[in-house]
């Protein structure tokens, strides 16, 4: 259906300049899909903690081997003993087992994290498939398909890539640096001192930084929905294009985007890639004060050349955690931005929830009201005002009009694709707000001027609504839409594969089928929008023929741009501009040499003109 005057596709209009988000939302709401794994979230922090604490005990450890083998080698330089490779053995293997220990740790709780956080993005999908199907259609009319897609792929496997490794991490650079901490003071204080000075300016540089890149990120998403949405357009739309030779427009348009992502992405990947280099540049400078400071006391005798050894190795490790923490800030802006597109879409207004007491009708006549119905698109432009309209049971009503008169309107209305703002619609007597939509719409049948024809066999695609259809009726529908000659001179028949928009048949070949489709769901009410459009005027009328059989005992609506297809409709509705103007037969509104008069006039004259 397309969006009604004034609405128009917001995604691809928005600025890229957007004020960045609420970053401590998002995180406390991306936190809060932990809360389920409180256990098991528990059991890998003391995983995590056990792991590290057994890889910080291995330099100490390793240190008195070190000041084993120096002291030995001087004693036996001085002729006063030999080198205890007994004791220095024992401690190498005690090293050794101490990392194996770590590295079973390190694997039990690296496994359980990726089981959780499968399992968060997995609920995340699950939310936002469940969303989706919960959204009204002016959502899809106002948003990019393109932005769509972008938001439920890449936004959430940003998200998933990130999500697991991010919080291991996080427990372990946090356990090492505190764990290290420990280690360095039992070695020596004013050595642990110098180090940490480290500490205060990262953390300032790292904040300062990651309010700069923020906004970068936040952009870089927003515009890879819009490339999204423009590529999606295009391959769509690509023989319009072509026909109309905008192919230049297009590529100007995909580079003007590019270009402007790949800014956006340069910036935020530099802005927040510096981190890491200073970071460094401070670690090296802390190191050669320490490694300096360290030989004035080795050679003092203040310390063991065993146990500066040991300072240094934790030393170079206590940086490694913070650089961890920065790329993991890093990281987690990406996923951050992504996860506040996603939460976006998860708080986007559904639709109206339905009736707690859902009513069934027990025996569908077809009955159909209007009743004093108000309706618009957007407030400052009303389209429908006060319509009222009895269809009773059987009747074939067309309704005709100029574009944007309302036409397509009352369809959307009657499926509950929009629901009215004021006024009722009823059928056999029960307001549709008091169905459930599911089963409203499995009331009706539909046919529309845009076909739509999924990846699967020509089989399939008829019996698209009725699951439990056999091979018979899928081909006496067929035949009744007169499709059947067609589909038998493919190479495989019913089981002939349509490919992705069906492009390896003709727009007609399409239509036609969607027509056998509404042949075999067999719905009580039949709604016809533009149905014959794309098909040539000898097959227009094999369809009319069959579709006048299929109407016989069902309420049906025709949309109908050719006047002379439904000029044996029971009731014909003329609308303009949202109102319905005149009502009859064609005959009765023939006579009235009103509207409808002057509007079949006008095609018929055309038509003698385009013999002419």
């Amino acid at each position: 259906m397309a969006p009604g005057p004034g609405m128009r596709r917001g995604s691809m209009n928005k600025g890229k300049n957007e004020k960045p988000k609420d970053i401590k939302k998002a995180l406390r709401r991306l936190i809060s899909y932990f809360k389920n794994y409180k256990v098991i979230i528990t059991t890998i922090i003391i995983f995590a903690v056990l792991s590290t604490i057994f890889s910080i005990i291995g330099p100490k450890v390793l240190g008195k081997a070190t000041t084993e083998l120096f002291t030995g080698l001087i004693n036996k330089f001085m002729g006063k003993g030999e080198i205890n490779y007994k004791y220095i053995g024992t401690i190498l293997l005690i090293l050794g087992g101490l990392y194996i220990v770590s590295a079973i740790f390190s694997y039990i709780q690296q496994y359980m994290m990726a089981g959780v956080s499968q399992k968060i993005v997995y609920n995340m999908r699950k939310e936002v498939n469940d969303k989706i199907n919960k959204l009204p259609l002016k959502y899809y009319d106002k948003n990019s398909k393109g932005d769509l897609l972008s938001r439920t792929t890449n936004d959430i496997e940003n998200v998933s890539s990130i999500i697991g490794q991010a919080i291991t991490q996080v427990i372990i650079s946090v356990a090492t640096l505190i764990g290290i901490l420990v280690m360095m003071i039992s070695i020596n204080l004013i050595l642990s001192i110098i180090t940490v000075l480290i500490i205060p300016i990262s953390i300032m540089f790292i904040a300062f930084v990651t309010k700069k890149s923020q906004k970068y990120f936040e952009q870089q998403w927003k515009l890879t929905g819009d490339l999204n949405g423009h590529v999606e357009e295009m391959f769509t739309g690509h023989q319009i294009i072509k026909a109309y030779g905008k192919e230049e427009e297009a590529i100007e348009k995909f580079e003007r985007i590019n270009q402007d992502l790949y800014k956006v992405s340069w910036k935020a990947q530099f802005v927040s890639g510096i981190i890491k280099p200073i970071i460094d540049f401070g670690s090296n400078i802390n190191y050669v004060i320490i490694c300096a400071v360290g030989a004035i006391k080795v050679t003092s005798g203040s310390l063991n050349i065993g146990d500066i050894q040991a300072f240094i190795q934790y030393s170079k490790q206590f940086n490694q955690p913070i650089a961890q923490l920065s790329n993991i800030i890093n990281n987690m802006q990406s996923a951050i931005a992504s996860a506040e597109r996603v939460f976006e879409l998860l708080d986007e207004e559904e639709e109206v929830k339905e009736s707690e007491t859902p009513k069934e009708l027990k025996e569908v006549k077809g009955l159909v009201q209007i009743e004093t119905v108000d309706f618009s698109y957007v407030e400052e432009a009303p389209l429908i005002q006060n319509m009222n309209l009895e269809v009773k049971p059987g009747e074939k009503i067309a309704i005709v009009g100029p574009t944007g008169a309302g036409k397509t309107t009352i369809v959307n209305l009657l499926m509950r694709f929009y629901d009215v703002q004021k006024g009722k619609i009823k059928v056999d007597g029960v307001d549709i707000k008091e169905m459930k939509r599911g089963y409203l719409r499995r009331l009706f049948g539909m046919v529309l001027q845009d076909t739509w024809l999924f990846n699967g066999t020509i089989k399939e695609n008829i019996a698209y609504g009725n699951d439990k259809a056999t091979d018979e009726q899928v081909e006496n529908a067929a035949k009744m839409a007169h499709v059947s000659h067609f589909i038998k001179t493919m190479p495989q028949g019913y089981d002939t594969i349509l490919d992705d928009d069906a492009s390896n048949i003709s727009q007609g070949q399409k239509q036609l089928l969607t027509i056998a489709r509404a042949f075999l769901a067999d719905n009580p009410i039949i709604i016809l929008d533009e149905a014959t459009s794309s098909v040539d005027t000898r097959t227009e009328r094999l369809i009319q023929k069959a579709m006048d059989e299929l109407m016989k005992g069902r309420t049906s609506f025709v949309i109908a741009h050719r006047l002379s297809t439904i000029k044996n409709a029971d009731k014909i509705l003329v609308m303009n501009e949202g109102s319905i103007i005149e009502t009859g037969t064609h005959d009765e509104l023939m006579q009235k040499n009103g509207f409808y008069s002057n509007l079949y006039n006008s095609q018929f004259t055309e038509c003698i003109d385009n013999i002419a």
